[in-house]
């Protein structure tokens, strides 16, 4: 395995030429020096300096010397950054799915801050120190995968989902109201769903949350249609054109021709969990910081359901 100090030693023989020289530089005896020269070469089954007369860099060496001083440069980058960021607080990657209101994404995203909540890192923050927050907006698939391969700290997402190992706290159930066209103010909910498509976003965005919801519908004998769109702006538009039902968890998206009814017939909340990764670092920093997001989420403690 390639290693910082495999780096340090080749690029300081290179420079010093003289084993001895090289050898107090980077802090060590020659014959340590010596050692993880030639594992180095061994690891990439090349020879890289000739030692004849004096010591200088074979072509192969040479070829190497650039590579090896841009990839100890950006180690060295990395550790000054992460001990930037240790001073100066943590960063905290979140996570959120777009069926979160905006003005509940804001208050979920701001709430660490507000809190100075311990993150990722396995430390708290120290006293004082701000909590930087980096924001993701993606389907639940995506959310979850990005948790998986270390690209979020946590996420919100849309319940049920397949988790896959990672851990999720306890749901959450915000209300929803569905959209129809002015049109059919008249009509009962179950006689417009009849007329209307109920739009949806694509299914593969968040395969089990989707069936829940299709299959709500269907258990009260509904016939179900749906149509698909990219979000919620472009599910109003065809509410308002008259051409589809909105369900929504957004209490401020309106629209002239648009009707705004309480979904309770049945009843069809959006449910959130907050998803991170148990194995990672940090992990229990996470669970606490999961518990407060939950709570904003909810504006009090969370429920299951």
């Amino acid at each position: 395995m390639l290693t910082e100090r495999h780096l340090e030693i080749f690029i300081a023989l290179a420079e010093e030429e003289h084993f001895g020289t090289a050898a107090q530089r980077v802090g060590i005896t020659q014959p340590p020096l010596s050692q993880g020269l030639r594992r180095l070469e061994t690891l990439l089954g090349v020879r890289l300096f000739e030692r004849e007369r004096g010591v200088s860099l074979t072509e192969e060496g040479e070829l190497l010397l650039p590579h090896a001083r841009r990839a100890l440069a950006a180690i060295t980058e990395l550790r000054e950054s992460g001990a930037r960021e240790q001073a100066d607080g943590r960063r905290l990657r979140i996570g959120l799915t777009p069926e979160v209101p905006a003005w509940l994404a804001a208050d979920v995203a701001a709430a660490p801050v507000r809190a100075g909540a311990p993150v990722r890192a396995g430390a708290p923050v120290r006293a004082g120190a701000p909590v930087r927050i980096g924001v993701a907006m993606a389907p639940t698939t995506t959310l979850l995968s990005d948790i998986a391969a270390g690209r979020l700290d946590l996420a919100v997402v849309r319940h049920p989902a397949v988790l896959h190992g990672l851990a999720a706290g306890q749901v959450v159930r915000l209300p929803t109201w569905t959209l129809t066209p002015a049109d059919y103010a008249e009509d009962t909910l179950a006689a417009v769903l009849r007329e209307l498509p109920v739009a949806v976003r694509a299914r593969g965005e968040a395969p089990a949350a989707h069936d829940l919801f299709v299959d709500t519908l269907a258990s009260r004998g509904r016939r179900v249609k749906t149509v698909v769109v990219s979000d919620e702006r472009a599910g109003l538009a065809l509410v308002a054109a008259g051409q589809a039902v909105l369900v929504t968890a957004d209490d401020s998206l309106a629209a002239t021709g648009v009707v705004r009814r309480e979904t309770t017939d049945p009843p069809l909340p959006l449910r959130l969990r907050v998803a991170w990764d148990p194995r990672r670092r940090g992990s229990p920093d996470c669970a606490e910081t999961a518990r407060l997001l939950a709570d904003t989420l909810s504006g009090g403690p969370a429920v299951a359901g």
